[in-house]
């Protein structure tokens, strides 16, 4: 059977529609997550595949639900999944609007295909499956593909950082602490400091990601796998890995699977620690090219637009500025998953729908900040020698010397000493 464009029809029914009675009229769409719908199409071929195996399902309306959800997942269809993320229910909503869809398009290929069947969107396309067990396993393989982008900008970024440090990293410039005069440091070991934090909170934010392959597909309704045959559960998820291309298997315990969502807790605090990281650097970058003439004017950032409507030639550091906003978003939206994560009752949490929203704006925001701070800023960013020699000359490291040949007293007093000098 072949993959035919949309035909244009509504796909979706009485579910569908009862649903958009009922929910907000703005916020994130199902449309708009192209990887979920991708997701959940695939959850539903897998499902499908493993329900003919096993007999429940017969072979021709499995094939053509298999083919609808194909079509899905190059994204045709895409107008027919109106519902907003955010809805109470735990998903369901979702799942039936799904269902409907397929079911809706597999009853049009097969009688293309001179097999007029219906396909029912429960009886079939849902076969051996809840929303409890389709959504989180959707969302899952919806996550992992939305972090791909993040900790790919993460990456470029900390390279940009190793390569500022190779173009000007000989740069002598002196350390704060306390915002105080320090010691020196070369500008390379700065730079090289953030790739490297850059780098760590990546690696985090994978290993956060990489423990949602366990997924609880087979399941079903509360984790005893009721409603589906034997063997079901297994078969599925090897499906989906199949279809996926994820190295998925299947949750270690269903009910624990079902009931917490820690795990998406753990991923959204990866995301602030990133972040947070991004922001720190930002925020030190941003105080060195305070001035130039009565900040510290260490570093030039790229002037890219005016800085005031009032002041002529005012320059801002809109880069970190903005990179500093879409941390707090990020920061937010962990807040709303932390407290999804906590709102777990009994065998499920049905809170699933805002972490998924949460997260899918804080991959979006966190893969922007790293972009734009590597394209906009970065890469144009420059020292200025004059400006880092002058101020390292303040450096303490004589005086830190000083004090292993001569004791820590003696060593004061020359320090104090020059200082009254200087200001005399």
């Amino acid at each position: 059977m072949s993959i035919t464009a949309p035909s244009g029809a509504a796909l979706f029914g009485e579910q569908t529609r009862k649903a958009l009675a009922h929910l907000p009229a703005h916020g994130r769409r199902l449309a708009d997550v192209p990887a979920f719908l991708t997701a959940y199409a695939q959850v539903k071929a897998a499902a499908a595949r493993a329900n003919a195996e096993l007999g429940v399902l017969d072979p021709i309306r499995a094939d053509a639900i298999t083919h609808a959800a194909d079509e899905i997942g190059v994204g045709h269809h895409r107008d027919q999944f109106p519902l907003t993320l955010v809805q109470g229910g735990g998903g369901t909503s979702t799942n039936m609007n799904v269902n409907e869809v397929l079911a809706a398009r597999a009853e049009q290929l097969l009688r293309e295909s001179a097999e007029p069947l219906s396909v029912h969107p429960n009886d079939h396309v849902n076969r051996s499956q809840s929303t409890n067990d389709t959504y989180p396993t959707a969302m899952a393989l919806a996550l992992t593909e939305l972090a791909e982008p993040v900790t790919t900008a993460l990456s470029r970024l900390a390279d940009a950082f190793d390569t500022l440090a190779a173009d000007q990293g000989a740069l002598v410039r002196l350390g704060r602490t306390c915002l105080q005069d320090a010691v020196v440091l070369t500008v390379a070991q700065t730079h090289h400091s953030h790739a490297h934090a850059i780098r760590r909170t990546r690696d985090a934010v994978n290993q956060t990601v990489a423990a949602l392959a366990e997924v609880p597909l087979g399941a079903t309704a509360v984790g005893t796998g009721i409603g589906s045959p034997a063997g079901y559960a297994e078969l599925a998820v090897r499906h989906l890995a199949e279809l996926s291309g994820r190295p998925l298997k299947p949750a270690e315990d269903y009910f624990d699977a079902l009931a917490h969502l820690d795990a998406y807790a753990a991923v959204a605090a990866a995301l602030v620690r990133a972040s947070g990281v991004l922001g720190k650097i930002a925020r030190d970058l941003r105080l060195l090219s305070s001035g130039p003439v009565g900040g510290l004017g260490e570093v030039r950032m790229p002037e890219l637009q005016a800085g005031s409507s009032i002041m002529p030639g005012k320059v801002n550091p809109v880069v970190p500025e903005l990179v500093l906003q879409l941390g707090f978003r990020v920061r937010g939206a962990a807040a709303t998953v932390a407290a999804a994560a906590d709102a777990g009752e009994l065998e499920l949490n049905v809170m699933e729908p805002v972490v998924l929203d949460a997260l899918a704006g804080a991959f979006e925001d966190l893969a922007a900040a790293a972009t734009i701070f590597r394209e906009k800023c970065v890469t144009r960013l420059q020292w200025d020698e004059e400006a880092v020699a002058r101020n390292a000359a303040g450096a303490l490291d004589e005086y830190v010397t000083l004090a292993t040949t001569a004791g820590y007293r003696t060593a004061v007093g020359a320090a104090t000493s020059a200082s009254a000098g200087e200001s005399s």
